[in-house]
């Protein structure tokens, strides 16, 4: 691998591995998932404040002419772009009839109800109450103080990122059977991650985990990981996996290429299901950056890499809500094990 000298780096952030192990002979890691430390980081996770702010969805998703909908703990939400591109959010029902305002148009600011014409400007109407909305430039947040039930905060507690110049961001969107716990819950066992994932993950070993009685100052998940290019070729990393809030968890890189680079993975309950079971919402953003010179190339061409990296992470998240569905379902009837 040759070295770019205006920047110190390898042209290419590759290598090549010598003696690729098979899957089935690569080192257990069961020993080492302790359930106890991952049911108390979860734990730790569950007991920091959120605020009662929750992830809707993308912020490319906030358009000028329609407004983003999603029901949210059990309640119909839509947020728009309101005066000055400020999201404005609210309940998802009409105050008038009822009608369903994800359906409806946004024109100047304003939600205008295709049933009956009424307009929303995102002040109180009629018993229809706003919701306090965020945009960060990546997500878009609602604060539900009553589905949260916490303290409210003014604003949501927002990951730290790279700056925006220099990244790009993409994210994806799924939704499974299970609830946020379950996902959190999957998000902190780093150890799955060759064994679950070999298609995206190798030579995965985690150097550093929390005890059982951490902190809030030790309570990080240190990963040094290769990901997968093509046959031999692979970027390896080290990462740290942190729950900053009870429905979040974030991976930073912090050696390697793309060091800084963070994934975000929030879990936003939605409500039950025809069958009563409920379901979970994952919104994982992928904020992306790097120091060398061809990556403002691919900060230009975002909009033909999203959908690549929003597929790269529906890949892993196809296995990984079914970890989680399957947690959920043990759990629900008393089989989880520990």
């Amino acid at each position: 691998m040759t070295t770019d000298p205006s920047t110190g780096r390898g042209r290419l952030p590759l290598s090549l591995r010598r003696r690729p192990v098979p899957w089935d002979r690569q080192r257990p890691t069961w020993r080492e998932a302790k359930p106890a430390v991952i049911a108390a980081a979860l734990k730790r996770a569950r007991a920091r404040p959120s605020g009662n702010w929750y992830v809707v969805g993308a912020s490319l998703q906030l358009r000028d002419d329609r407004p983003l909908a999603r029901t949210v703990a059990g309640q119909e939400v839509v947020v728009w772009r309101g005066g000055g591109g400020r999201p404005v959010a609210g309940p998802g029902g009409c105050p008038h009839l009822g009608a369903p305002l994800r359906d409806s148009p946004v024109r100047c600011g304003t939600l205008v109800c295709h049933w009956h014409g009424l307009a929303l400007d995102g002040t109180s109407f009629a018993g229809w109450e706003p919701f306090p909305a965020y945009d960060d430039g990546v997500l878009v947040w609602v604060r539900l103080d009553e589905a949260g039930g916490e303290p409210p905060l003014d604003a949501p507690v927002v990951p730290r990122r790279p700056a925006p110049g220099r990244a790009l961001s993409a994210v994806y969107v799924g939704v499974g059977t299970c609830e946020p716990e379950d996902v959190v819950a999957n998000r902190l066992d780093p150890w799955h991650g060759a064994w679950y994932h070999p298609y995206s993950f190798v030579d995965l070993t985690v150097t550093g985990s929390p005890a059982v009685s951490a902190t809030d100052t030790d309570d990080g998940f240190t990963v040094d990981v290769s990901f997968k290019v093509a046959g031999r070729l692979v970027v390896p990393v080290r990462a740290v996996f942190t729950a900053p809030g009870p429905r979040t968890v974030v991976m930073r890189i912090t050696e390697g290429e793309g060091e800084g680079s963070v994934v975000e993975t929030h879990a936003t309950p939605l409500g039950p299901d025809d069958r009563g079971r409920p379901r979970t919402a994952v919104v994982e953003a992928v904020v992306a950056a790097s120091g060398r010179r061809g990556f403002s190339v691919a900060r230009r061409a975002a909009p033909l890499l999203r959908p690549l990296v929003r597929a790269a992470a529906g890949r892993l998240w196809r296995d990984d809500l079914a970890y989680a569905e399957r947690r959920w379902h043990l759990r629900s009837t008393g089989r989880f094990p520990g």
